[in-house]
Parts: C-alpha cells; structure tokens; sequence
C-alpha cells in the first residue's frame, strides 16, 4: 500500500447491525486507519468478531461518544462526513484532508442533522441510491487512497502500467535560515 501524509480514522453515528459495524472497522484497518470510533452504537463495538476478524479494536484506537458534540478529534483533524445530500461534494472532486476523520451514517439512515452540522465537509458517492455501510466506507477510503498516493500512470489502453514506477527520491535538505559551511563537512546558521 502506498504510504502518504496525514492520517485518517473511520467512525459511524448509529450503526445497530453488528456484521456492518465489523466489516467497517475490518475496512478501515485494511486500509491503515489510525483510528476508529462510533457515535451513539445501538450494538456492543466490542463484539464484533464475526466480522472483523482483523480485531481492529485490539489493533488501532477505538473510541465511542454519544453525541456529535462530544467528538473530541486530534487537533486539526477535519470531520467529513460521508451523506446522499443535494448539497454534498461528489467524492471523485473532493479534495481529502491530511487529517480526516470520516463518518457514515446507520443502516436505514442518514447522519443526524447534529452531526451534518458538526462535519467542516459531506461528500456523497454519486450513485442512484444509498448502498451497504460497509460498502461506502470502502469506496470512501479507496478514492482517499487513489487521490492522495503514489502510484504509476494508467495507461491509454486497457490493462495495467508499462512501467513500474520509478522510486521516490528525496531532494537535498532544505534551511529556512542562511547556512555557512564549517570544518568536517557540516553547516551552521548565519548569526
């Protein structure tokens, strides 16, 4: 997997199907949540081992509030929520935070109006109706991962690249302060 800058979690408001609640938190570990986290569960997050048999809980943080205010994110991290809205941004044009938390809604439901309030963005997948939670929690993190890694150039024809793509190389370091050169190789600021 293509390691990129930033960091992510997973949650959802009211999930009550414990098989969706597990095949979410399964995704995100999958896709390298630094967390996960639920709002107001109507299942035990906990229980969860039919499955997430990755045991996300015992892996990565794991948190649980009862109300959209009560969210309490690492400084910085953005809340995206993740909604069929007529004014949601369609997922394929959203630009993804460095520090995102997502959060779907439950089964047979959307996110509160508390929490649409509480989110700095909505997305929506465009799509003619709402699908699987789980499903939705992997599309989401899917196009975070294909926008926001590395990887090689499509190309024009059907299949896959041509060429593997070529390592990163990391350019000289950078000083925000003049430097002067000084004995065995080293530099030091300009006083």
């Amino acid at each position: 997997m293509a390691q990129t800058r930033g960091y992510f979690g997973l949650g959802v408001e009211g999930i009550s199907k414990p098989m969706n609640a597990g095949s979410l938190l399964r995704t995100a570990h999958a896709f390298g949540a630094s967390f996960v986290f639920a709002v107001s569960p109507y299942v035990n997050m906990r229980g969860l081992n039919k499955s997430d048999t990755s045991g996300t809980a015992d892996q990565v943080p794991y948190y649980q509030w009862e109300t959209a205010d009560e969210i309490a994110l690492p400084k910085g991290c953005q809340l995206v929520g993740v909604e069929l809205t007529d004014d949601a941004v369609e997922l394929p044009s959203f630009r993804h935070p460095d520090r995102a938390a997502y959060i779907l809604g439950p089964e047979r439901g959307s996110l509160s109006d508390a929490m649409v309030e509480r989110c700095d963005f909505v997305v929506k997948i465009p799509m003619a109706f709402c699908i699987n939670v789980g499903i939705a929690g992997a599309i989401t993190l899917y196009d975070r991962m294909i926008s926001r890694g590395r990887f090689a150039e499509r190309p024009v024809k059907a299949g896959g690249p041509h060429a593997a793509l070529s390592p990163h190389v990391h350019g000289k370091q950078v000083f925000r302060t003049p430097r002067i050169p000084v004995p065995k190789g080293g530099t030091k600021p300009v006083e």
